[in-house]
């Protein structure tokens, strides 16, 4: 493993993020703030220092995958430290721990906060906060893989290493053309939704801010309650269909603009998602209307927004659901961990992970009475082969061990089981709100140092699918 080749993946990652300060920057001297000159620091010293290790190192040739997990991990541990900077310095946020743990909860798009007052941050500040979101939602290294050709192999192994989801769908034969392409993709979307906002009456600001977190399922909003400081059941129902495209596959939505939209009912994840939105909808309303709620469209409205922001990882609120019977938040729990499609901007386990994992139960089964027959799994068509099979059924078995483990390190930590469990499936899950302390209307504040540190590291763990991170801290991976 060389140092020099991962120096200059960085530094060239870090001359990319500095290029991204610019437009706080230009939005701090139009609103006036005193922030446009630590924004220009930033940007310069960040470019100086990356300029100067790649003249110091040279650029690699032949790139390890080992050398590619420990620069993805490195990358966004750095980006969340460098990212934190515009936080301390300005003073609103001057503690290092809670700096670090906002914005690793941005870049991860998890949406978790220690923010008590978030009106009280300027406006240039938000839209870093929410920048953070939208850049790590597709990624950072896809986003580096598709405007510096100059990565060449190192890139497509960091691309390989970050891509959320068990098939990492190639829509070019070059991988920078299908990063192109994906990103492509997202910021179509992203214009989408900022002018269906700004139509529904939402300022400018407001409108992208809102839009970032909703595309990359962050949830961060410029507002101290969230979505539910937005009434208007336009806005509500804009955010629910931009979320629900955010939660599915970003190669189905290529092929969608490409006017193949036959694609999305031929996709078996696909019509497994909207089949898990629908019927977890249906039972929360049953629930509620046993419970006494009176049936209403306001009900339905903000029952289905919860499941789908919920189920897509996004974490925006509009009413508190720890109100909603007990049976209907165990339904969100377990949809904090579904999450979104593969090759989303979703976090969790993934649907189709999901959905092999019930196929395998249900092969089981049947193997208890036919021994000897062989009973394949499939996704649609297509025939699961076992080292995949064997992959998956490891990674749902790893995320279970890592959620049980840090439950055990929270509450030994002091939090009550409730809130153990909420930090943990809300930031391993990259969710934001969880329940219990960190509910829908509590925020990540009140925790020990010590707690926000190991829920960033589960926040890492959880965007970049356990895999990436843990292997670096195994023996074999440094011989």
């Amino acid at each position: 493993m060389k140092l020099s080749n991962i120096l200059y993946l960085l530094s060239s990652l870090w001359l990319l993020l500095s290029g991204f300060f610019l437009l706080p920057l230009v939005f701090s001297i139009y609103e006036r703030d005193g922030l446009h000159f630590l924004y220009l620091l930033q940007m310069i010293g960040m470019a100086l220092l990356s300029l100067l290790i790649r003249f110091l190192t040279k650029r690699p040739v032949d790139f390890q995958i080992r050398e590619a997990f420990l620069t993805v991990t490195l990358c966004w541990v750095t980006f969340s430290f460098l990212g934190a900077i515009p936080f301390m310095i300005s003073g609103y946020i001057p503690n290092l721990t809670d700096a670090f743990f906002e914005t690793m909860s941005g870049f991860t798009t998890t949406g978790a906060t220690i923010l008590r007052d978030i009106e009280a941050l300027p406006k240039s500040l938000l839209l870093w906060r929410n920048m953070t979101q939208w850049l790590g939602g597709m990624g950072v290294i896809a986003l580096a893989v598709a405007i510096l050709p100059f990565l060449g192999v190192g890139g497509v192994q960091l691309f390989k290493a970050e891509v959320p989801g068990p098939v990492k769908d190639k829509l070019s034969p070059r991988i920078s053309e299908t990063a192109k392409i994906l990103w492509g993709v997202y910021f179509i979307f992203t214009i989408a939704e900022i002018l269906l906002l700004k139509i529904g009456g939402l300022s400018l600001f407001d409108s992208i801010c809102v839009t970032f977190g909703t595309l990359a399922t962050g949830g961060y909003t410029p507002t101290n309650n969230s979505i539910a400081a937005y009434p208007s059941p336009y806005i509500h129902y804009v955010i629910i269909i931009f979320m629900f495209i955010a939660g599915g596959n970003f190669s189905l939505h290529y092929w969608a603009l490409k006017g193949k939209v036959r694609f999305y009912v031929s996709n078996p994840e696909f019509l497994f998602f909207l089949g898990v939105i629908l019927g977890t909808t249906g039972l929360v309303l049953l629930a509620r209307l046993v419970k006494g709620d009176m049936f209403s469209e306001e009900l339905i409205r903000n029952s289905l927004f919860q499941i789908v922001s919920i189920v897509t990882t996004t974490g925006f609120i509009t009413e508190d659901y720890e109100k909603w019977p007990f049976v209907a938040q165990i339904l969100l729990l377990a949809l904090m961990m579904f999450g979104g499609c593969a090759s989303s901007t979703g976090g969790g386990i993934k649907q189709v992970r999901v959905m092999v994992v019930f196929k395998f139960i249900h092969s089981e089964l049947k193997k208890l009475f036919h021994p000897h027959g062989i009973f394949p799994i499939r996704v649609g068509e297509r025939t699961v082969n076992e080292p995949l099979v064997l992959n998956i059924m490891g990674f749902v078995a790893t995320y279970i061990l890592v959620f049980f483990l840090s439950v055990l390190v929270m509450s030994a930590l002091g939090l009550d089981i409730d809130t153990a469990v909420g930090a943990v499936v809300a930031t391993l899950g990259n969710v934001g709100p969880g329940i219990g302390g960190v509910g829908p209307i509590d925020n990540y504040s009140h925790l020990s140092a010590l707690g926000k540190w190991v829920l960033s590291f589960l926040m890492l763990v959880g965007r970049l699918e356990l895999f990436t991170v843990l292997v670096i801290f195994t023996r074999t991976f440094w011989r």
